[in-house]
């Protein structure tokens, strides 16, 4: 049976919060079930490097990431998972490709724009060619399905045209990858304002212990138009019931929004109960991840063996390309 590849990835920021948890590990998490799947997942640290960051912890951010990684549902035994700048095909790859994009398709690039005017001091190339960065990465394995959030869509359209442009040029050497957008609901950060994001300070983190989260809820932004209790709710536009969505069973779901409409249901009541599907959820992710934090060594050996069957898989695509572009000396 032809298995679909699969690549996906993070970058190592820190902790991960509910959008990423949603949004994207609990996402890879359901594919590993699948027998049609042959699942790559990345840290993509050569990604972070492109704003501000410190180098000193970055590494340690590294083993985090993928002690969280695992504590979330990723099997080793059922997947890869690598550390992206241990496989240096990907900036070899992101430099051939470089020669068959056009700048105009990187400056219509709305996230570059964004970036732009968060790091007015530090807007650098690596900024501005990070898609194809991400094209390599996507290209690099022959992925076939990439489960990506509607922020990424953009940077996947254009490695799809990365990818025609190249088979066209040189003959075919790259499948075409599809798309795989997240069934989970853009998670709004508890402001209400804006996307959860760290540098807004609007999450609720996987490894907050209960208590902290019960006091993130309390304070969160719910309907604007249920000012008080008797009040009908508008769960469709209430980020609490979003969540709800994401965490309690459908029938506890089913109540919530019969309540919620008809006023009988509190915001304080429904944030309570949302506190208790998160924390259930939640809290053998955050105790299984402290474990594997004390446990380096072990998180170490799951990233040489992922590394190095990327790099086995990177390797002979690389042969591929670069016979293709006619580079070395042939042979």
């Amino acid at each position: 049976m032809k298995r679909n590849r699969v690549l996906s990835g993070m970058q190592p920021t820190g902790d991960l919060h509910l959008g990423n948890y949603l949004g994207a590990l609990k996402q890879w998490v359901v594919l590993l079930g699948k027998e049609d799947i042959d699942p790559l997942f990345c840290i993509v640290d050569a990604h972070a490097i492109t704003v501000e960051y410190d180098q000193k912890s970055l590494p340690s951010r590294v083993i985090d990431a993928a002690a969280t990684y695992i504590a979330g549902g990723l099997d080793p035994e059922k997947a890869t998972i690598f550390v992206q700048s241990e496989v240096p095909e990907h900036t070899e790859l992101a430099w051939y490709l470089a020669s068959v994009t056009p700048m105009g398709d990187l400056q219509r690039m709305t996230q570059f724009k964004e970036k732009s005017d968060q790091h007015k001091q530090n807007i650098n190339a690596g900024l501005f060619t990070y898609p194809v960065l991400m094209a390599a990465d996507i290209l690099l394995y022959r992925a076939t399905i990439v489960p990506v959030g509607n922020d990424q869509v953009q940077h996947l359209e254009l490695a799809r045209e990365i990818c025609r442009k190249f088979n066209s040029r040189f003959g075919k050497v790259f499948p075409e990858p599809q798309p795989r957008l997240s069934k989970t609901p853009r998670i709004m950060g508890l402001d209400g304002k804006s996307k959860m994001s760290k540098s807004k300070n609007n999450t609720i983190g996987l490894l907050d212990p209960p208590k902290l989260i019960e006091k993130k809820l309390r304070s969160a932004f719910t309907d604007p138009e249920k000012l008080r209790l008797g009040d009908p709710g508008h769960p469709e536009i209430c980020n609490i019931y979003t969540l709800h969505e994401a965490f309690s069973p459908p029938e506890e779901l089913l109540k919530i929004d019969a309540a919620c409409r008809s006023g009988e249901l509190g915001c304080g009541d429904c944030k309570k109960s949302l506190c208790g599907a998160v924390t259930a959820e939640l809290d053998p992710i955050r105790e299984r991840t402290l474990e594997l934090r004390a446990k380096p060594q072990y998180v170490s050996d799951v990233l040489d063996a992922g590394r190095d069957r990327a790099r086995e898989i990177a390797g002979s695509t690389m042969n591929d390309v670069r016979r293709k572009m006619g580079l070395g000396r042939g042979g």
